[in-house]
């Protein structure tokens, strides 16, 4: 059985129920700031039941999760060695160390990036807040890669539904790290 697999299917139960919304909010708020299930797992079946609700399902998630984005900005800026402790456990340290490298590198760009990717969001919140980038810019580089890709896996159930989702479960990360690499490819190029 996959680590995630039990994880998964606690979150499609979650989808069906009729507080689903509210779970919804309360998954992409945590997940941008300490939680390892992406709000997507939700987002994708919710969509697939109620096709007519995904674009207010998807601007929910992009809501919650720059609302937790911010959370984790101001954990980061004023209490990091509180949590340190847990990333170190959680095994995010060097990732976290790799982030803050990252933004004095690359500042909105991998914020964007973090945002719309696979790679944990959380650590780049964090990270953003101990090296105190400038709010507005976290802010609005967190809504554009987070509403991009929230609306992206919407948009893409509305369009191809079931048969669609099925294979959107087969390779999603695949097709995150692809995202990622053109993502960077561009910033490259612009730079």
């Amino acid at each position: 059985m996959k680590l995630f697999t039990r994880l998964y299917d606690l979150s499609l139960k979650w989808a069906a129920h009729r507080h689903a919304s509210y779970y919804l909010g309360g998954l992409s708020f945590a997940e941008s700031s300490f939680f390892p299930i992406p709000p997507d797992v939700m987002l994708a079946p919710m969509t697939l039941a109620k096709p007519h609700k995904g674009i207010g399902y998807a601007l929910l998630t992009t809501i919650a999760s720059v609302l937790g984005g911010l959370f984790g900005y101001l954990v980061g800026y004023f209490a990091y060695e509180l949590v340190e402790p847990v990333i170190i456990r959680f095994g995010y340290l060097e990732h976290f160390q790799m982030a803050q490298q990252w933004f004095e590198e690359w500042g909105f760009w991998i914020v964007l990036i973090a945002g719309f990717s696979p790679i944990p969001y959380k650590v780049f919140t964090i990270a953003a807040g101990t090296l105190s980038l400038f709010l507005p810019v976290f802010l609005l580089a967190s809504l554009i890669g987070r509403g991009s890709r929230f609306f992206l896996v919407a948009g893409l159930i509305i369009w191809g539904g079931e048969r669609f989702e099925r294979k959107l479960r087969q390779y999603v990360e695949w097709l995150g790290w692809f995202m990622v690499a053109l993502i960077i490819a561009a910033v490259i190029y612009w730079q």
